[in-house]
């Protein structure tokens, strides 16, 4: 049974730096892809960063603003977010969840889940001061 399980949120104050760790479980293959979504209050979910199963790919929405940085330690089976220069608009619920891919449109990039995906239960990230 697939499993991904997030943690790392917490309070932070604007301008502050959080990581963020996935911890996922119960894959039939080998690697998937892994990545990162967000729910803020009264918005739907979005996604932030994805990453390939072999960590030789990295894409991100451009909402994350250079500020968020993916990684995975495939021997940990687990994915992170380091996030940086936090802002209060970050708050959320943020969610991980496998087959990740990258979709542009109009020039812009955004991070999908394909259909086959799991969902994480999340971790709340609040930046205030």
């Amino acid at each position: 049974q697939v499993q991904l399980v997030e943690s790392g949120g917490d309070l932070v104050q604007p301008g502050g730096s959080l990581k963020l760790s996935c911890q996922a479980t119960g894959f039939t293959r080998d690697y998937y892809s892994i990545g990162w979504f967000r729910q803020a209050p009264g918005k739907e979910r979005e996604g932030v960063s994805c990453i390939s199963g072999d960590g030789t790919s990295t894409y991100y929405a451009d909402s994350a603003e250079d500020r968020f940085a993916i990684s995975r330690d495939n021997v940990k089976k687990t994915i992170y977010l380091q996030m940086s220069n936090l802002k209060t608009e970050d708050t959320a619920v943020y969610y991980c969840a496998s087959d990740c891919f990258l979709e542009r449109r109009s020039g812009i990039s955004y991070i999908r889940k394909s259909d086959f995906g799991s969902w994480g239960q999340g971790t709340q990230v609040t930046v205030s001061s």
